[in-house]
């Protein structure tokens, strides 16, 4: 599932703690990375940075098969599931991979009864060592989930969390510096491997009138000898990078600086759009000159109404329909960075 890959990609990304996992879920604690950017709590980061304690992060099951999910959980929990007699069984036996830890914190519940039960009138069990109870004194227990408290949450297609979780790969992976992976023979050889640095733009030109186009341009100049690569994609297909700079390599030394560099391929792209074709924009023009003739023929009769306060009205509806006209027939290019990033390859 597509949604499953992407999810645990950001997650082993941000390393994340992986509590569960199977086809149709994972349970997982956010490490303080990912918690900053996914539950909305800058109050509590405030509090974190201002008292320098050490964080305690929120735990999440995502759901991504919802209606399965459910579906196996409710078979798991059916008395024909149990044994009979009486007789005892592992938490957890019986149940489908991945929701055993449904059967496991419903011993759990059992158990925390029975203790509970144990102890005399009056003394109830000591709360949790926590970052409020250290600084502000004892707090009410909150009710738990399983393992400490555990939010489900379904992650498919247009839900919140994937939304965000999208959001917060782009805002984090917007710049990058990654190493290309020598390999354990490198590592362990007499010489040093010298290491080409690239700076990558992938450029999203955006093309608009009344329809859009779309193109990504990803595109590299080296900073050593200045070649301008046009399809950069292609050079690190089938490459390992990894973001740590790796033993026994070295970075040549830079010819270019990283603002010379962004001006060669802003220069190289504004060259390659020029020649494009742009039939597309003159067919628009057209377009636009004939919607704002017949705004003119329709308003021309309106706008000769003798009251001044009606006619006014009119002029500034009418001024306010040629300018949505001309904003949705003008054509329009626009060109955003998605990624940039430096990129360290083996020189060949």
């Amino acid at each position: 599932m597509e949604v499953r890959k992407q999810v645990m990609d950001y997650l082993e990304a941000t390393e994340c703690t992986i509590l569960e996992s199977s086809p149709l879920h994972v349970t997982v604690k956010l490490s303080p990375r990912a918690d900053r950017m996914l539950t909305d709590r800058p109050y509590y980061w405030g509090f974190v940075e201002r008292t320098g304690v050490d964080p305690e992060t929120l735990s999440f099951s995502f759901v991504f098969d919802p209606q399965k999910y459910d579906e196996l959980a409710a078979q798991a929990a059916t008395p024909a599931a149990r044994p009979r007699g009486g007789a005892s069984r592992p938490a957890g036996a019986g149940a489908p991979p991945g929701l055993a830890g449904a059967a496991d914190a419903e011993a759990s519940a059992d158990l925390g009864a029975a203790q509970g039960a144990a102890l005399p009138p009056g003394v109830s069990a000591a709360p949790e060592d926590s970052i409020l109870a250290r600084y502000f004194g004892i707090v009410p227990a909150l009710p738990r989930l399983g393992p400490g408290m555990i939010r489900r949450e379904d992650v498919t297609y247009g839900s919140k969390r994937l939304r965000q979780i999208w959001s917060a790969a782009r805002d984090e992976g917007r710049c990058l510096q990654l190493f290309e992976d020598p390999g354990l023979r490198q590592r362990t050889t007499l010489f040093s491997a010298a290491y080409e640095p690239w700076l990558a733009v992938c450029y999203k030109v955006e093309m608009t009138c009344d329809l859009k186009r779309e193109e990504l341009h990803f595109i590299a100049v080296s900073l050593t000898t200045g070649l301008i690569v046009p399809d950069f994609e292609a050079r690190l297909a089938g490459k390992e990078l990894t973001p740590r700079l790796p033993e026994n390599i070295h970075v040549q030394p830079f010819e270019l600086g990283i603002t010379d560099g962004a001006d060669r391929l802003e220069g190289y792209l504004t060259s390659k759009l020029a020649l494009l074709d742009y039939t597309w924009a003159e067919e628009a023009r057209e377009r636009l000159e004939l919607e704002l003739s017949i705004v003119d023929i329709y308003y021309a009769e309106l706008l000769k109404e003798p009251e001044e306060e009606k006619r006014l009205a009119i002029q500034e509806q009418y001024n306010r329909r040629r300018q949505e006209t001309s904003w949705q027939y003008e054509p329009q290019i626009a060109v955003s960075a998605v990624t940039y990033g430096l990129f360290h390859l083996r020189s060949t």
